[in-house]
């Protein structure tokens, strides 16, 4: 569960460097808060911490882990897992439509969570834009497609949430939004990632794409009686 690459471990990199700030836990564990994310992470494969961790699942609800080697979970609490691809880019080829692309805020989150339960890119909650910053395209006033940045480590910064209304498909949204937040973390001099669940989630939408290098994680979730539930995911490396 030791890993040197950030990548190898993306939620417990992002909660002990650049999103320090969202941490809940101490040193063996931590998470982000519930409405905001449902990621969270052990510092490492020793039994406290992942005692530690699994005391951070939130009452009724989930705990998401995206790691290289999914962790045994401790006594008490059961692991499903599934697959996860992590996709890193360094640079856009050229291309892409020019549609009017805006810059979302906390007057917009309604609509954003709104879109994302419809359209169900991934972990999406009523405070997940607070992650980073997120763009969006709109038609006649209403929200039809967006992108944000989601978890950040040094020197890479995950471009998730992307989304496209179902009426709306087929016009190279996803594409032009993707490249808008892409480019951006680029001139910042960070590495490009997203993170797609694979298989899809039953009644998932397709709207998720990205660009460069893959390769393969598991996913697991886990759940237990008297503790509560935990998911953690497996993880796409870089």
């Amino acid at each position: 569960m030791t890993s040197d690459h950030p990548l190898d471990r993306p939620i417990w990199s992002a909660l002990a460097t650049r999103q320090s700030q969202f941490a809940s836990g101490g040193d063996l564990a931590r998470r982000f808060p519930a409405d905001v994310s449902p990621f969270g992470a052990a510092r490492d494969g020793t039994a406290p911490a992942l005692l530690a961790l699994a005391d951070l699942i939130p009452e009724n609800d989930e705990l998401s882990l995206v790691e290289l080697v999914p962790p045994t979970p401790p006594p008490g609490v059961q692991a499903t897992t599934a697959p996860c691809v992590q996709m890193t880019l360094k640079a856009f080829t050229p291309g892409g439509g020019d549609p009017t692309i805006m810059p979302l805020g906390e007057a917009d989150f309604p609509e954003m969570l709104a879109l994302a339960k419809l359209t169900r890119p991934g972990p999406f909650r009523a405070r997940t834009p607070v992650m980073g910053r997120f763009l969006g395209i709109r038609d006649g006033g209403r929200l039809i497609a967006m992108c944000g940045e989601r978890l950040a480590m040094d020197g890479f910064h995950e471009a998730s949430a992307l989304c496209t209304h179902p009426d709306h498909r087929g016009r190279g949204y996803g594409e032009a939004l993707l490249r808008a937040v892409g480019e951006r973390m680029l001139g910042e001099g960070a590495t490009r990632r997203s993170c797609t669940a694979t298989p899809a989630t039953p009644g998932r939408s397709p709207s998720t794409c990205g660009w460069g290098s893959t390769c393969g994680r598991r996913s697991p979730t886990w759940s237990g009686r008297g503790r509560r539930a935990a998911r953690p995911e497996a993880k796409g490396g870089r």
